[in-house]
């Protein structure tokens, strides 16, 4: 779907603006980590606050105690407390990989380190200098622990957990758990009846780039394109308010990708994630690069009920169809029914038979036949009736003559 809307810029925060007429207030979205926990026992926010905290105290009075590099100890206290806000930061990036990335990671950070430690011991037989020969052997470390642990975060997709049976069992069942909203289907809104009817599970992603497509849309000059922007808005609302479905925004963006759509699409291949849509276009492209795709189309499609060939239908024939003698007619759930013979029954409601069902990528059509020769029947039917009907009603008015008595033959002048 090629989207002309302007973009805004990377200073947009999480809060989306209510469509009111003249509120000017802003509703802030439930916006929290991937992987927060949403229970009150063990592992709760408070908990690792606290655990946070105690890692914190215990960074810095070591750094006092030990003063590493001689520093004075306000000094080494500040640099306690810096490396337990890195470690902090770390370990909050850490809850949002997935376990196979993880895995990954400590495999390829292992074979970096087993590496760099063999080519310290060549460069232990040579000739250079002790200084030289150290910096070279801390900068293999570092070089080769690095690129262990990024190219094995990266690759650790392509394990395969299955293969150890149970014991990854929890890893197999929260895959696929992230959903992600296309501006396309907020401002559809049927993807909210759907969320109401609790056939959406798991996390919803609402990304940060489609927020400010609808906001950018919602404040356009064209009042059509302004009241699309604020039924997507009105949408978002209605869905967070659903009790029991969890609803996120997800900060990630990609400024080297000016496309919404292919923006989406890396996004869902970062958290292994299903998008749910209502673009064709974009249905496509993410199919054919191996993403899930719920489309609301073809949700609605399936539900339609089925019309098999051969049965009777009753629809009301509102326009006239492309080809000659043709009707057009719609069922209540905006399904097209084209019916042969139907052109001089328009704004009538008349008997079809169904000949044939096509389904399309925009729907489902019903083609139909109108047979009048049963309507003629009718009317040939009751002509006689009617024909039958005079002549009693013309044999009653005989009989009614008769009772005052035949006229004369002759006239009164030859009586004369």
């Amino acid at each position: 779907m090629a989207r002309t809307f302007p973009r805004q810029g990377p200073g947009v925060s999480g809060r989306i603006r209510t469509p009111g007429p003249a509120s000017g207030e802003l509703t802030s979205l439930k916006s929290v980590d991937l992987a927060k926990v949403q229970d009150t026992g063990v592992g709760s926010f408070f908990d690792r606050l606290m655990v946070r905290g105690i890692f914190t105290a215990t960074c810095v009075a070591a750094s006092v105690y030990f003063r590493p590099f001689e520093l004075p100890q306000l000094t080494a206290a500040a640099v306690g407390l810096l490396f337990s806000v890195l470690v902090i930061l770390f370990e909050i990036r850490l809850e949002r990989a997935s376990l196979k990335r993880l895995i990954g990671a400590a495999v390829g950070s292992t074979m970096g380190i087993l590496g760099a430690y063999l080519t310290m011991l060549v460069l232990s037989y040579t000739t250079m200098q002790s200084g030289t020969r150290s910096f070279l052997g801390v900068a293999i470390l570092l070089v080769m622990a690095y690129v262990g642990l990024i190219v094995g975060a990266q690759k650790g997709d392509m394990l395969n957990l299955q293969a150890l049976g149970g014991l990854f069992g929890a890893e197999r069942g929260t895959r696929h758990t992230y959903k992600i909203f296309d501006t396309s289907v907020i401002i559809d809104g049927r993807v909210a009846d759907v969320c109401e009817a609790h056939f959406v599970d798991g996390t919803l992603l609402v990304p940060q780039f489609v927020l400010r497509e609808l906001q950018m849309v919602a404040d356009s000059a064209d009042a059509l394109k302004r009241q699309r922007g604020r039924r997507g808005l009105e949408v978002l609302q209605r869905i967070q308010k659903i009790p029991d479905l969890d609803v996120e925004i997800a900060e990630d963006d990609f400024p080297n990708i000016p496309d919404v759509d292919m923006k989406l699409i890396e996004l869902a291949k970062r958290y292994n994630a299903k998008i749910v849509t209502n673009d064709f276009n974009l249905n496509k492209v993410a199919t054919l690069q191996g993403i899930d795709v719920l489309n609301v189309n073809q949700l609605a499609n399936a539900l339609k009920p089925v019309v098999l060939p051969g049965e009777g239908m009753r629809v009301f024939i509102l326009r006239e169809g492309k080809e000659y003698n043709q009707g057009v007619a719609y069922l209540d759930d905006g399904t097209m029914v084209v019916v042969d013979g139907a052109r001089k029954m328009i704004n009538k409601t008349i008997d079809i038979t169904v000949t044939s069902v096509h389904q399309t990528p925009a729907g489902k059509m019903i083609f139909g036949r109108y047979d009048d020769r049963a309507e003629q029947h009718a009317r040939q039917s009751a002509a006689p009736a009617e024909a039958n009907g005079a002549r009693t009603e013309g044999g009653t008015r005989e009989g009614q003559a008769g009772e005052h008595g035949p006229r004369p033959v002759f006239p009164e002048s030859n009586r004369e």
